[in-house]
């Protein structure tokens, strides 16, 4: 690309990379200098253009920049000309999003951002004679007059100057767009499905009609279509469904093999599938793979709904209170910046999801996470038909349009939870949720891990001062935070029988952890370290906790102290893992105190149980005396408002105390059998805590998690498919009794070993030829414990492969550390480089630019080893960092334990591999990709090489030999040629 000619205007441009950056000065000069040369010079430029402001701070070495940001950054402009898209927040993504080809983008270097200015800047003027141009130049001026870098050139491009004319939209009016929104209508309930099968022959023409004729033929796809709709075959008897477990190696099109008998299911039967992920990753692939079914986006808006629980919507109460906290600061303001450009968004958004939806990942990068949380519902503080937005809410349409639709796409966590509250009667009159009789988990191989979230048991002092915090509300803080009586207040005023419990509730909920608790327990455990030498005058009697006067606190207290004595905390012989995330310790046998201030606590919870649950009561009995006197918004506040206690309050008590209550039984540690629960203490040393403060908890885990599932989920259901490339362990293969332990483990994982009938089972294997399109390496030269040495094999193998690699660690640490000493030599090689819980954005923007850029290399740990979709050449590399082995806490002791069936070795083993398969699996995703699978553990297993698919030789090889072998593997692939079978 040509360098621009002098301009006096020209600001410079800067796009900041690993310890260099391609700098624009405004005498149009291109320059390639040094990180702290560029922060030099910038101090005597006017503000840059730049791409991503915080991040090109950071790696300049600059403190954070202010908001609003003095920097020209694109990211905003792009958020403001063209709200509900998402874009790679690099140089090069921005410009692949606006249309721009390779050619003109060349190395993406500084003078390319002018030009995306001028294009971002053409596209507002276009806008400027549309109703969309009155919103935009209303918020430029409101934009403007809060310090926006952009608003002189966005109220230039839209011809617009202060003050608005009288008759147009003026800027206090743009920023509500709550006003604007649609409202949702209520319809008649649907009625209960009908129960009629899906053929085979017709779900395999289903699916012919949406792959449509010019579609890649998949091997085994069509074969899946038609076990999968065995799933959705008339169940015969009450709580034995149709469990269909469906292997589909990567490849099959598993994705569209279920959607078309699940769509004729529901078509024809007038109910709705439930179509489970793990991922967000694979929420939106669905939903985008859902478009070959329904290629009109208003029809698939009818028949297709996104669901996700109420803190990942927009709160339009908490925005319009955050815009009236805003509105009345004097002077630039990064909070009306933020809150116009989410106004944009929510004119236009799909369905008013903030986290993975349509609002780009990197709008909480740009301007605070804060700001994404404070206009969203985390804290279950919805006042529903209270609100004057509640029939504009975007969580109450997603809800509302659920119960029509054939196709609600959700996820493990939300799906669970639904079924569990259903399964205890709870919310039947008005629920949110028609409960669906067909559920499809894909990623179901994470079914096991999503139950022991669902139905586990946390007694912390972060989750006890959380609900304390909900129910009083702030207590002599700044904050927005609604206590109960202020949600509740025109309900119960004046009416003594509601007055009464509320204020029992209100009072029993100062048995929880008072505001700044965390810092008494941190002083508490400091005092009660051991005490110096007698004959040193700073020695001091610690308190005994029994002066606490919270009961809470005094049992947090007791259980930090049984952790720290019994733990290795501060052991150097310790994991890195245990030191630095978290330390733990058995329950039994408690140490002394514990079990009087455990009963002493379930008493006190005990009166809060009792309190809120008369509270609800008497609500209820209100719903029934005045059935025919209070109005629609007033029985759904009501009903709200039940809904709410029950699931925020009441079920969390309830399990508190009934834990806390088996803490005082007796124990008979002979007794055989495996126990029902795994209890346990962790303390917690979380990163943002203030030195010395952290959480502590007692913890109870079903020992088998896939119990309540299978009970609460699977046997109401009439069919329910799980799915997964990696659903067995494939050890020994060929053998017949190996095959059939490794269904047998499967099913034990997904619930399906306790249902009455057996589970159908399916296999197809995946249709790549991985002996041509693969290699596999297990390096047998760097030392495990070296990071110098692991560091340097990372950049020998990036630097082999030119990028497009995926480095994958099993502790963030060692990430860290190796991220440290590898982003400037890759940069300097022209490889960019990303990092999870290095480079401040989430994980779906990091995918998002490792996607987009070819040779760029990513780092992360197993967030990025699962359901991460990168075909094509910018993903032509993983390399792991050892084996992924299971952690060794409390909790996996005990169920190699007791579910291993007398081979913890072998249950230990299976885990690894199935994780080694999901991380091979990310590599080859189409049939034209090749890739290389590194293993940087010289002491992995011969035992654990069953992961890898068949086809795939497996070579130990050193570092330099593999580092050869692979470029030149990559090279003959690049060119196209047959790159032959491998080495021996």
């Amino acid at each position: 690309m040509a360098t621009p000619p002098p301009s006096p205007d020209l600001p410079p441009a800067l796009v900041a990379r690993h310890g260099t950056c391609s700098l624009l000065t405004p005498d149009g000069e291109l320059l390639t200098v040094p990180g702290e040369e560029a922060a030099r010079l910038l101090r005597d430029m006017p503000p840059p253009l730049v791409v991503h402001a915080p991040l090109t701070a950071r790696r300049l070495g600059l403190p954070p920049l202010p908001q609003p940001t003095p920097w020209l950054d694109l990211l905003e402009l792009f958020l403001f000309a063209m709200p509900g898209r998402t874009v790679p927040p690099t140089a090069r993504g921005l410009a692949l999003a606006l249309g721009l080809d390779d050619a003109r983008i060349g190395g993406a270097e500084a003078d390319l951002l002018p030009d995306l200015a001028d294009i971002l800047l053409d596209h507002i003027a276009a806008r400027q004679p549309t109703p969309a141009g009155e919103e935009m130049a209303a918020l430029a001026v409101r934009m403007d007059h809060a310090g926006w870098a952009w608003g002189p050139s966005v109220l230039a491009a839209l011809r617009a100057a202060h003050p608005l004319p009288a008759e147009a939209l003026q800027p206090g009016d743009a920023i509500r767009v709550w006003r604007r929104l649609p409202k949702w209508e209520e319809t008649a309930p649907r009625p209960a499905p009908s129960s009629l099968p899906v053929p085979i022959a017709d779900a395999r023409r289903r699916l012919a009609e949406m792959l449509g004729a010019q579609a890649e033929t998949r091997a085994g796809q069509a074969d899946f279509a038609g076990a999968a709709s065995a799933a959705f075959a008339p169940r015969l008897t009450r709580g034995d469904p149709h469990m269909v477990l469906a292997e589909a190696g990567t490849g099959t099109g598993k994705t569209l093999g279920y959607v078309a008998p699940a769509s004729l299911w529901a078509e024809r039967n007038g109910g709705s599938v439930w179509i489970s992920t793990y991922t967000r990753h694979l929420q939106r692939q669905i939903e985008g793979e859902l478009t070959r079914l329904y290629p009109d986006p208003a029809i698939r808006r009818q028949h297709v709904v996104l669901r996700k629980g109420r803190e990942n919507y927009l709160c339009l109460l908490n925005m319009e209170e955050a815009v009236n906290v805003a509105g009345n600061r004097g002077g630039p303001s990064g909070g009306i910046v933020a809150l116009s450009l989410l106004a944009r968004w929510a004119g236009v958004t799909a369905d008013g999801d903030l986290m993975g939806g349509d609002l780009p990942g990197w709008f909480g990068d740009l301007f605070g996470r804060g700001t994404i949380a404070g206009v969203a519902d985390r804290r279950g503080e919805c006042i529903h038909g209270a609100c004057p937005h509640y029939q504009r809410c975007f969580v109450e349409h997603s809800i509302r349009r659920a119960r029509q639709a054939d196709l609600v796409i959700a996820n493990h966590a939300l799906v669970m939870t639904q079924a569990a509250w259903h399964a205890m009667g709870g919310d039947a009159a008005s629920d949110e949720d028609n409960i669906p009789t067909r559920y499809v988990f894909d990623e179901g191989h994470h079914v096991m891990d999503a139950a022991d979230s669902a139905f586990s048991v946390e007694l912390s002092g972060l989750e006890a001062a959380e609900l304390r915090r909900w129910l009083l509300g702030a207590e002599g803080a700044r904050s927005r935070a609604r206590g109960l009586k202020r949600r509740l207040d025109d309900l119960v005023v004046g009416d003594a029988r509601l007055e009464s419990p509320l204020d029992a509730v209100l009072q029993a909920a100062h048995a929880l952890p008072a505001p700044g608790w965390s810092g008494r327990l941190a002083n508490m455990l400091r005092a009660s370290t051991p005490a110096p030498p007698a004959d040193d005058p700073a020695t001091t009697a610690a308190p005994s906790p029994d002066t606490l006067p919270n009961p809470c606190e005094q049992f947090l207290h007791l259980l930090a102290c049984q952790v720290l004595a019994r733990s290795r905390a501060g052991d150097p012989a310790q994991s890195p893992a245990m030191q630095q995330g978290s330390i733990e310790c058995d329950l039994h046998p408690l140490a002394e105190n514990v079990s009087p201030a455990a009963t002493t606590l379930a008493r006190a919870l005990d009166r809060l149980s009792v309190a809120l649950r008369t509270l609800v009561d008497r609500l209820l009995e209100r719903l029934d005396d005045e059935s025919g006197e209070l109005d629609p918004a007033t029985r759904e506040r009501i009903e709200a408002a039940v809904r709410t206690m029950r699931r925020r309050a009441l079920s969390r008590v309830d399990g508190w105390s009934a834990m806390l209550r088996a803490i005082g039984e007796t124990r008979d540690d002979t007794q055989l059998g495996a126990p029902q629960y795994v209890d346990f203490i962790r303390m917690d040393r979380r990163e943002g805590q203030r030195p010395g403060e952290q959480d502590v908890g007692l913890h109870r885990h079903w020992l088998d998690p896939t119990i309540p599932f299978a009970t609460v989920l699977a046997a109401p259901a009439h069919g329910v498919l799980i799915t997964s490339a990696t659903l067995r362990d494939e050890n020994g293969r060929g053998d017949p009794e190996e095959a059939e332990r490794a269904w047998e483990a499967a099913e034990a994982r997904t619930g399906a070993s306790h249902l009455p009938s057996p589970a159908l089972r399916a296999s197809l294997a995946s249709p790549f030829d991985y002996r041509h399109q693969s290699r596999a390496f297990i390096v047998t030269d760097v030392a495990h414990d070296d990071i110098g040495a692991l560091a340097a094999a990372y950049r020998t193998l990036f630097l082999a492969a030119g990028g497009g690699g995926l480095g994958l660690f099993t502790a963030i640490s060692r990430l860290r550390a190796v991220h440290r000493r590898l982003s400037q030599p890759l940069e300097e090689a022209g490889i960019p480089l990303y990092a999870q819980h290095v480079d401040g954005m989430d994980n779906a923007t990091l995918v998002d630019i490792f996607r987009s850029e070819e040779n760029s290399c990513l780092l992360g740990t197993d967030a990025m080893r699962d359901g991460v979709d990168v075909p094509g050449r910018s993903l032509r590399l993983v390399v792991f960092e050892r084996v992924p082995w299971p952690r060794p806490d409390i909790l996996h002791r005990e169920r190699r334990t007791h579910l291993s069936h007398g081979a913890p070795g072998e249950y230990d083993d299976r885990i690894a591999r199935l994780r080694l398969r999901q991380a091979f699996g990310r590599l080859i995703r189409s049939t034209g990709d090749r890739g290389a699978f590194v293993l940087l553990d010289r002491r992995a297993p011969s035992r654990l090489m069953s992961a890898f698919p068949d086809g795939v030789a497996i070579r130990r090889a050193g570092l330099a030999e593999t580092a050869r072998e692979l470029e030149a593997f990559l090279r003959a692939s690049a060119d196209g040629e047959h790159a032959g079978p491998p080495a021996p």
